[in-house]
């Protein structure tokens, strides 16, 4: 199926074919419906407001391609509202500001004329982040922080550096690569995701065991908001008060606009050792990773599927183990590597895991920024295909899953297949990441919109969080309300009163 690009993941060169047998496994008999070209919305914005928003920001598009490209994130709903001929969260036009002082003129405009502003990083929100609820405003915009991609400065005395918040992952490796640095930071989305992205919506990545995830590298930030800039992080800690950063952190551009952040960085490793393990079920594995996370050695990367993950990925190609397989990422100085290499195996053994070597590992790190392409794959041939995730303390741990595993196959019904892998961990709990896939049904936005709400109802009720690192925007809201009670649902809009009270920051996504 040929896909234009505004409705797919990524780059299209690195798109991928759907496995052999997978349609089958599936029951997949009819392909998807063609993809329609969405019809935007005319734009709304009169002249003489696009003419100041154009005196506080050099770069101003209004053509149908850019805007066609900020329209909507990449959640499932995302792409299969766009597949279908649905832009209709398009913005009206799209600024790129080339510094900091652009940014806050652009707030400045905005406030005056009532226009919505939506913070664009590389695009990538899974959560309705992108999707404004911008109906009472003249217009919206978007942000595109494209533009703000350098590297500012490094202290290597304090080993931080300040970059800003344009940059994407690959770039800022490259840019800190160059001087014998990592972040050390690689989402998922690490290779179109930007910096500011990651601290918005307090990304983890996938080498979080070892490196922690992204709010534990923020040192310091900038943001410009409508009544005024914010410089945050004279000191790697402090008690002068409740740490105004984390306020920052996690808010999705409801509360002001990164720019700039100071990030802890480390030395690029001297060597890697990616191995696989087996374990006879989730629940022995499991208790390997607790052990492993609460007494050491911490692995650099530590996951571990569940039954159904290992199976499916074993079926199309990406692991030969049986049970749960676990991959086992270990980098940093050579003696170190061996070292907890051996403290490690050692462990393992002692909770029933069987040594698989390097070739699941190196699978694992050849394929770990596939999944979206694949996802791409599934819904061309007519499968829905999305991800949740979660996390909990380890006592939870089992009933969430389970919970939440019930909850999705009564959802999707016969034929769905709900997979799981525990993808961070830490010392008093882990993150539960779901994939599922099932055959579309008539309306397939309608599908999973129904088994999203049944599985964050069993997420809430088993007292687990609605998100671990994707995100509140707007598909979550209904649940934080829950998580934060209503105390800590006023907190939020004083805040958002207090730097933002015309609301033109991202409406309608995060606060309750």
């Amino acid at each position: 199926m040929d896909v234009p690009s505004f409705a797919r993941w990524g780059d299209a060169a690195d798109a991928v074919a759907l496995p052999d047998g997978v349609r089958e496994l599936l029951g997949l008999r009819e392909p998807a419906p063609p993809v329609a070209r969405p019809a935007l919305p005319p734009v709304r914005l009169p002249a003489d407001v696009l003419d100041a928003l154009a005196a506080a920001c050099a770069d101003v598009a209004t053509g149908d391609a850019a805007r066609l490209a900020h329209a909507a994130g990449r959640s499932t709903e995302d792409l299969l509202r766009l597949r279908r001929g649905e832009a209709d969260g398009a913005p009206d036009a799209v600024l790129r500001p080339a510094d900091h002082a652009e940014v806050a003129a652009v707030l400045r405009v905005a406030t005056v004329h009532r226009v919505a502003v939506v913070p664009f990083g590389g695009g990538t929100s899974v959560v309705g982040g992108l999707r404004p609820v911008a109906g009472g405003f003249a217009g919206t915009v978007a942000l595109d922080m494209g533009r703000m991609c350098g590297l500012v400065d490094i202290d290597h005395v304090s080993r931080t550096a300040t970059l800003q918040a344009g940059l994407r992952g690959p770039r800022a490796e490259e840019l800190l690569g160059d001087a014998g640095l990592t972040l050390g930071h690689f989402p998922q989305s690490f290779q179109f995701a930007s910096l500011g992205g990651y601290a918005a919506t307090r990304s983890s990545g996938q080498a979080s065991a070892g490196n922690g995830r992204f709010d534990d590298l923020v040192l310091g930030l900038r943001a410009a908001t409508p009544t005024g800039d914010l410089d945050l992080g004279r000191a790697p800690r402090s008690a002068a008060g409740p740490d105004l950063r984390q306020l920052l952190l996690g808010s999705e551009g409801a509360f002001g606009v990164v720019t700039e952040l100071t990030l802890r960085v480390r030395p690029r490793p001297d060597a890697h050792s990616y191995v696989g393990w087996s374990f006879p079920s989730f629940e022995v594995g499991s208790a390997a990773l607790r052990a492993l996370a609460q007494d050491g050695p911490l692995p650099t990367v530590l996951r571990l599927s569940d039954e159904t993950e290992t199976a499916v990925g074993a079926a199309t190609g990406a692991g030969a183990a049986t049970g749960c397989l676990a991959i086992v990422g270990l980098e940093g100085p050579a003696d170190d590597v061996a070292a907890r290499a051996a403290g490690v195996e050692r462990l393992l053994r002692a909770h029933g895991g069987t040594p698989l070597g390097g070739e699941p590992g190196a699978a694992w790190l050849d394929g770990r920024y596939r999944a979206p392409y694949l996802r791409d794959a599934l819904l061309d041939a007519g499968a829905l295909a999305e991800t949740l995730e979660t996390a909990t303390f380890w006592s939870r741990l089992p009933g969430t899953y389970r919970a939440v595993r019930e909850a999705l196959v009564t959802a999707l019904g016969a034929g769905a297949l709900v997979l799981c892998h525990i993808s961070h961990v830490y010392a008093a709990g882990a993150s539960l990441y779901f994939t599922v896939v099932a055959p579309q049904a008539d309306d397939p936005v309608d599908q999973w919109r129904t088994a999203k709400a049944a599985a964050s109802d069993a997420i809430v009720a088993s007292g687990a969080t609605i998100s671990h690192h994707h995100g509140v925007g707007t598909d979550h809201r209904p649940w934080l309300a829950t998580e934060i009670g209503p105390v800590g649902t006023a907190m939020l809009r004083a805040v958002k009163n207090a730097v933002d009270p015309a609301g033109i920051l991202n409406p309608g996504v995060l606060i309750p």
